[in-house]
């Protein structure tokens, strides 16, 4: 299994990513339907944050991970796991949303990377 799990991996959390650029979209839209002031801009800053650690995500995913890099293996590891303990916390454990697929790709993602991390020659 560790063979190219970390590639398998890296596709997780590409996909993550890819899943994640929509919902940031989704979140400019709320935005957008939002009345001027704080609580727009702050909406406006969540949605801009999470596109941003979604593509960080796709790049690292797809120029790090799929070749069983130490840096990218932490970097994806990391700040995807405390993006998506932050939505388990705010969203999903108040039952805000029941919408599972972001963890289970992002578990996916972290399991098979840390098998290859773990079991198969990396690159620094």
């Amino acid at each position: 299994m560790g063979k190219y799990s970390y590639r398998a991996g890296a596709v997780f959390y590409v996909l993550w990513g890819l899943l994640h650029i929509y919902a940031a979209w989704l979140g400019f839209e709320l935005a957008a339907g939002e009345g001027t002031g704080m609580a727009q801009g702050k909406l406006y800053q969540n949605a801009w944050n999470l596109g941003y650690i979604a593509l960080f995500s796709i790049v690292v995913g797809a120029a790090f991970n799929w070749r069983n890099s130490t840096l990218g293996y932490w970097l994806n590891i990391i700040t995807v796991s405390v993006t998506d303990i932050g939505f388990v916390i705010f969203i999903l454990l108040p039952g805000y949303s029941s919408d599972l697929l972001g963890p289970i790709l992002w578990l996916i993602a972290a399991v098979l990377t840390t098998v290859g991390y773990f079991t198969q020659p990396r690159t620094p």
